[in-house]
């Protein structure tokens, strides 16, 4: 199985400080996004995927670098290996530690929870 690669909290503040573009992927549900998210994420929450499966090559290019979100990192890394699995996606991330380690490492404003 292809996995995403690795990112911390700090190296994605860093590179999107410099201007690097990210399409930031937030795979939590309504209700922990609404507790703590980074601004202009597309939200796409797991248990609703059926909602938004058809329309995700539509919204997502190949192209792009895709960072993926959630709490702690764990459902993040498995949608980051389903897209390359299933969707060939080549250019993707998983935050390591999730929203929370972004609240530690780089904002300390953003609610933990």
């Amino acid at each position: 199985m292809a996995q995403p690669e690795k990112i911390s909290a700090k190296q994605l503040a860093q590179r999107l400080a410099t201007g690097e573009e990210f399409v930031l992927l937030d795979v939590r549900e309504a209700e922990e996004l609404a507790l703590a998210a980074l601004p202009e994420v597309i939200h796409l929450p797991l248990s609703r995927s059926q909602e938004w499966l058809e329309t995700l090559p539509e919204r997502l290019s190949q192209e792009k670098n895709l960072v993926v979100i959630c709490h702690g990192g764990i459902r993040s890394w498995h949608f980051g290996c389903w897209l390359i699995d299933t969707h060939g996606y080549t250019k993707v991330w998983n935050l390591e530690g999730g929203i929370d380690a972004w609240s530690v490492q780089v904002d300390p404003s953003l609610p933990r929870y």
